[in-house]
């Protein structure tokens, strides 16, 4: 009677104790997926993983010979509430065009967008 009475003692310490260890684990398990699993990269934010998408995309359609003189816009749907417009730095009246500007961003479908000029450099991603 006495030996299961000691292994239910014996594994709820080891249970009691294994939960304590885990709960001293967390913070740093917390700290290390805001600061990027100890590879020096930090996890992105949904501004950074926009940008590197338009950029991306941006390569793809100059690939496939996409003129950017016009200051197109390159997604309408980049991500959800994004758009990727190519623009001019500083802005010329082309990228004032109605044409030339993301419809999604225009018509309050999408909120947030990436501006690349023609050559795929980062003008702004708000």
């Amino acid at each position: 009677m006495r030996r299961p009475i000691l292994l239910l003692v014996f594994f709820m310490a080891l249970i009691f104790v294994g939960a304590k260890c885990a709960k001293k684990e967390t913070p740093q398990l917390e700290e290390e997926i805001r600061g990027g699993f100890g590879n020096g990269e930090a996890l992105k934010t949904d501004q950074d993983k926009a940008v590197a998408l338009a950029q991306a995309l941006y390569e793809e359609k100059r690939k496939e010979g996409m003129k950017f003189e016009n200051g197109p816009c390159l997604s309408n749907d980049l991500m959800p509430d994004w758009v990727a417009d190519i623009a001019h730095y500083p802005r010329q009246k082309v990228d004032d065009l109605a044409e030339n500007q993301c419809s999604a961003f225009r018509e309050g479908k999408a909120h947030h967008f990436v501006e690349l000029d023609p050559e795929g450099n980062l003008i702004r991603a708000n």
